[in-house]
């Protein structure tokens, strides 16, 4: 009586204007059944493309026929024929994206079909469902569990950047002798 909720109350009656609400319905127990599932020991990296905010995009239905120079970021995940350059950049061939070019870029990462020869400055990265028939020449190179490559690969040195030794600070010449006793006053404790 004392601590009783409203929601037990008996709902007024009709004559005062008030619709007695409906008693909430009783939730049903849902019964959680937990299956084991295969997993395999290998990490499933998928492929998320990056925001590519400055990046440029060939999409699934584009077709490229000739050369292509890039200065940014490029992804491609349609067809291109032909060459394909971005020196200072990142070339993605998507899921989807077939090359047919030989392709020079500071770092390729292969998702797709990679069909010619591939430069990279930095590194190339073939992920597991990638072909790539062709030479590599890189600094450095990961072939995914499952990846397609037939190919020669050549590992370059990056070049160690130049040092440009500055020229010697020529001093100034010698003002006027100033005698050491002018230069810094006595001081008498």
């Amino acid at each position: 009586m004392w601590n009783k909720r409203r929601d037990e109350e008996p709902p007024k009656p009709i004559s005062q204007g008030i619709v007695p609400s409906p008693a909430p319905p009783a939730p049903n127990p849902v019964e959680v059944k937990k299956e084991a599932t295969p997993m395999s020991s290998t990490p499933v990296r998928t492929f998320e493309p990056e925001s590519r905010g400055g990046a440029a995009t060939i999409g699934k239905s584009v077709k490229v026929v000739g050369q292509i120079f890039s200065k940014e970021d490029l992804y491609v995940d349609g067809t291109v024929e032909g060459t394909v350059e971005a020196l200072e950049h990142k070339l993605t061939i998507g899921p989807h994206g077939t090359v047919q070019a030989a392709i020079k870029a500071r770092e390729v990462l292969a998702l797709g079909t990679i069909q010619g020869n591939v430069e990279a400055t930095e590194r190339i990265e073939i992920r597991k469902d990638a072909k790539l028939m062709g030479d590599i020449r890189t600094a450095r190179i990961i072939i995914e569990d499952g990846a397609y490559f037939k190919g020669s690969i050549d590992i370059i040195r990056p070049e160690p950047a130049k040092v440009v030794p500055k020229p010697a600070a020529i001093a100034p010449a010698p003002s006027a002798a100033v005698p050491m006793a002018a230069a810094a006053p006595e001081i008498k404790r």
